[in-house]
């Protein structure tokens, strides 16, 4: 995709680096002209083979040449008709004497002066219309953007039983608006940028001024700065270029769809990135604790919020260490296993050729499959396709003799205890470290489980999300900060945001 090196002649490599002039808009930062004509044609010549650009010719008053030029599907037709066009073309003489004046005389909510070709055409790309008229060096841009938008909808990765059914969306004006709508407080801050060479996706930062700390706004602000690369289609290209370490398995960066859950964030002192196009909001910094927590927890009582807060976390490390601490038992400790329980499941080994890790690896890889497998296939059909093949397989492959039925309950419990992990992300990383440990556990018994685990945490302790350690606030023994780990402590006694 992007940054890739392709080798060709010079006629295609000088076009190559044409069309990456274009794609930059750093030369057009030339100033507009008081030559109406040749600032027509400049960016005639930028919007060639545009065939959905409009150029709209008309006379202001019946004798100045005017151009209107907007982006078809992306501006709202009806009200430049109405409000700029209608308006312009029965102005008075004393109206256009100058841009700022003719700006005045119109009824649009929000209008800007562009004073070179590279505002015009980002003005042109955002679906705001561009004016240029006759004797003037500067034009201006109206806000009628408008395009087709995906309503505001419950969000699907984020489901629970109790709170806010409402989710993020792929329009960026929508998404700020129900921030806005939760936190009413002018503290609340929104700065936007833009990042991508040819796209020019807009991102917002958003923090609340006095809550969150200026050295981590600045930070993510540099970070964001640093950014090239040729388009942003997702968060998810961002998140990767932002991290402290791209190379670890767990993600340092924090994504919801749940306007809810950013905007605690946000109470809490972090800082949120809005990407354009995407639903999916960033949380920096970030911690473990933090990526193993549901926004529910705060929404049911503080006991049954407790409760299951510590199941996730048992969960958790049998989606880890359960289908390792199986083979090792069996492999190498069997003296660890009660007589009956040693003798059943001896018995119902005695049929499988392959040794236990083997028949681990066969099992866990079987059940990844299906599980992608069901995500990938359309709703009507996926879990269907899923249920079914992991009830038919698992069936056929106890009853052919090439798995062991404990082996079958032992990845199922597994696979279950992975969906215990409110973040998919999180979850995506155990379920990559299980396998390595499988390996240590089939070569090195339980010392392989310890000597993995062990390399686990230490990664863990140096790990950092925009230089906060990974596993506050245990990793400082924050007395106050462990009310909301170990426990779900009551909302009166929740009075620190450390």
């Amino acid at each position: 995709m992007f940054g890739r090196n392709h080798k060709s002649n010079p006629d295609s490599e000088q076009a190559h680096h044409s069309d990456q002039r274009i794609g930059d808009l750093s030369h057009l930062e030339q100033p507009l002209q008081s030559d109406y004509a040749r600032n027509v044609d400049a960016l005639r010549s930028i919007y060639a083979h545009c065939s959905d650009v409009n150029f709209r010719s008309f006379l202001i008053g019946g004798k100045t040449n005017a151009m209107l030029i907007y982006i078809e599907g992306l501006c709202n037709t009806a009200q430049i008709n109405e409000h700029v066009l209608g308006k312009l073309v029965q102005a008075n003489n004393e109206d256009v004497a100058s841009i700022e004046m003719l700006v005045n005389t119109l009824t649009v909510s929000k209008a800007d002066i562009v004073t070179t070709l590279a505002d015009c055409t980002q003005a042109i790309s955002a679906g705001n219309p561009v004016l240029l008229y006759e004797g003037e060096a500067k034009g201006a841009s109206f806000g009628l953007s408008e395009w087709e938008k995906r309503s505001v909808e419950e969000p699907t990765a984020e489901s629970g039983v109790r709170g806010p059914r409402e989710g993020f969306s792929e329009t960026l004006q929508v998404n700020t608006s129900q921030l806005r709508r939760i936190i009413k407080s002018p503290a609340l801050k929104l700065e936007s940028v833009s990042i991508g060479q040819y796209t020019q996706t807009q991102v917002i930062v958003a923090y609340i001024e006095g809550v969150a700390d200026p050295k981590l706004i600045e930070d993510v602000k540099e970070r964001l700065d640093r950014i090239q690369i040729n388009g942003i289609l997702e968060s998810g290209y961002i998140e990767e270029m932002i991290e402290d370490n791209p190379y670890s398995p767990f993600p340092q960066v924090q994504s919801t769809e749940r306007p809810d859950t950013a905007c605690s964030a946000l109470l809490e002192g972090r800082v949120a990135i809005l990407t354009e196009g995407t639903p999916f909001v960033l949380i920096v910094p970030t911690t473990l604790f933090s990526l193993l927590q549901s926004q529910e927890d705060y929404y049911q009582r503080f006991w049954a919020s407790t409760a299951i807060r510590w199941l996730r976390y048992l969960f958790t490390l049998f989606s880890i260490l359960l289908p390792s601490l199986y083979v090792a038992i069996i492999t190498f400790h069997q003296e660890m296993v009660p007589t009956a329980l040693l003798i059943t499941m001896a018995a119902s080994r005695e049929s499988v050729p392959f040794p236990a890790l083997i028949e681990a690896f066969i099992m866990e890889v079987t059940f990844e499959v299906l599980r992608e497998a069901g995500v990938r296939l359309p709703k009507q059909i996926g879990p269907a396709v899923s249920i079914v093949g992991a009830l038919v397989i698992g069936q056929a492959a106890v009853q052919a003799g090439i798995v062991s039925p404990p082996m079958v309950i032992v990845v199922a419990i597994t696979g279950i205890a992975s969906f215990m992990v409110p973040r998919y992300i999180v979850g995506l990383s155990f379920r990559m470290l299980r396998f390595p440990i499988i390996l240590l556990s089939g070569t090195l018994g339980l010392l392989g489980v310890i000597l993995g685990m062990c390399v686990i945490v230490i990664h863990l302790c140096n790990l950092r999300s925009f230089g906060s350690p990974y596993l506050l606030p245990l990793s400082s023994v924050n007395r106050a900060g462990m009310k909301d780990i170990a426990v779900r402590a009551p909302w009166w006694e929740l009075k620190s945001r450390s």
